[in-house]
């Protein structure tokens, strides 16, 4: 703890600026593994990314290429939540003192809420002696990224691919290679005590990884002493229909769509007497299943996942050193399941 104290201290009181405490942050905590941080306002580097800028500037053609691959996105059968949206430039100038919006309004650049403005020459000219101050947003980042350190494949977070899966056409039209994209791991923290529960609950941790309706309902129906399942009593009544129906073909259509709703209506009310049966054995095992429910909330705050809820430092108060290189040890960005990983205290 006093370790962590003093390091938040050092990054967030001794620098002037957020990047620079983020950085020593990072370096304090990975110097030791070969991490390289780049500094993105270096004039060096945005040098290299001119181009793109000027590009930008003048065609604007990011904004309609990643309102297409929306569309696109959109047209597939899956359940794509658009992640980003453009705007008709995606940069912004930066000074010690100003981070806004580039706009163009009938060929003059302005920056908003400030008086800066140029001619096209003008801003041209801008990029040229000072093209770092041109910062990207969340559409150009990426392509700033492997600009200055162009990648074979891009490894991310889930939510962190969903919008570079946007951007395609984009790195297609700045002409930047789109490298491969690779979701990274995610991994659980599991504590022995927790694990103890668990074996004492028989629970799974792959069934926790349902919402709570349905673990209780698969935790209901496993320890229940009665027996929660209808089936046989449904296909029972299946065959006792079947008489029904051969009688039914004897006769005309109306008596066998008679036939049909009633069958219908009573499966029917045998599923409703198995929900009622399901909820009153639910009442009764309430206190067993709130422990399971409080489990799962430990391990999956908010029904999310651990890593978008817990802070790194909660991990490193308990076990030190030894979570940072225990990551780094089970981690394989190239093995693609979930990891489930219990640090001995």
């Amino acid at each position: 703890a006093d370790y962590l104290r003093g390091l938040f201290r050092k990054s967030y009181l001794e620098h002037d600026n957020l990047a620079k405490a983020t950085r020593f942050l990072v370096n304090e905590l990975f110097q030791n593994e070969g991490l390289v941080i780049l500094d993105g306002d270096s004039p060096e580097l945005k040098s290299l990314y001119k181009e793109s800028i000027k590009k930008e500037l003048l065609n604007q053609k990011s904004h309609q290429n990643v309102v297409d691959t929306n569309e696109k996105l959109n047209s597939l059968e899956a359940d794509y939540k658009i992640q980003v949206t453009p705007r008709e430039i995606n940069l912004f100038y930066l000074t010690d003192t100003v981070r806004e919006r580039i706009i163009e309004l009938e060929g003059t650049y302005y920056v908003n809420d400030t008086d800066l403005k140029w001619s096209k020459d003008g801003i041209l000219e801008e990029v040229e002696k000072h093209p770092e101050r041109f910062s990207p947003n969340v559409i150009m980042r990426p392509v700033f990224q492997e600009t200055i350190l162009p990648n074979l494949c891009y490894i991310g977070g889930g939510g962190e691919l969903a919008y570079w899966l946007q951007l395609k056409s984009t790195f297609e039209e700045l002409e930047v290679t789109f490298p491969i994209l690779l979701l990274r791991n995610s991994a659980l923290i599991i504590t022995s005590k927790e694990q103890e529960k668990l074996k004492k609950l028989d629970v799974s941790i792959q069934e926790l990884f349902v919402n709570h309706s349905e673990l209780k309902t698969l935790v209901t129906k496993r320890i229940s002493e009665i027996k929660i399942d209808f089936s046989p009593q449904k296909e029972h009544l299946k065959s006792q229909f079947k008489d029904l129906y051969d009688l039914a073909e004897q006769t005309d259509g109306s008596f066998k769509g008679a036939v049909a709703a009633q069958e219908k209506k009573q499966i029917n009310g045998l599923e409703h007497l198995e929900k009622r049966l399901l909820k009153a054995q639910k009442r009764k095992l309430a206190d067993y299943l709130e422990r399971v429910t409080e489990l799962q909330n430990d391990l999956f705050p908010n029904g999310s996942l651990q890593e978008r809820n817990s802070n790194f430092s909660e991990f490193y108060l308990r076990y030190g050193e030894k979570f940072k290189q225990t990551l780094l040890h089970n981690l394989d960005p190239l093995h693609s399941e979930f990891l489930i990983l219990q640090i001995e205290d």
